[in-house]
């Protein structure tokens, strides 16, 4: 059951569900359920979600809002974004509370991991 007042949802825009589906299973565990050709659900177990068939990207340059995981090993979770085929498009840098970088998932949407890890 949804909680009140929480976020409990998050849609984003994708032209190949297949290779949205693999990077985020790969990198992150999701599981996915398939609604056919415009809609493919996610879950990581706390959040739910899904891809809608879209040619349009969520970059923050266009005023998108931007999705943040939390990471204990940065480093670690940045190589598995890359292996995936995930690109690093803001490397790791400090900011009042922690470390980040900034990545685009296969079709383009723009994501950031953080960690309060690390900073001695």
């Amino acid at each position: 059951m949804p909680t009140d007042k929480k976020l409990d949802y998050i849609e984003l825009p994708a032209a190949d569900f297949n290779a949205q589906q693999a990077f985020f299973e790969q990198v992150f565990d999701w599981q996915f359920t398939d609604y056919g050709e415009a809609y493919r659900a996610f879950t990581d177990g706390t959040i739910d979600g899904g891809f809608y068939q879209s040619d349009g990207k969520s970059l923050t340059q266009n005023a998108a809002a931007l999705p943040i995981f939390y990471a204990l090993d940065l480093e670690a979770i940045q190589s598995s974004i890359e292996q995936a085929g995930g690109q690093i498009i803001q490397p790791i840098f400090l900011f009042p509370g922690g470390r980040r970088f900034h990545f685009t998932d296969p079709h383009g949407n723009e994501f950031a991991v953080w960690t309060d890890q690390g900073l001695e």
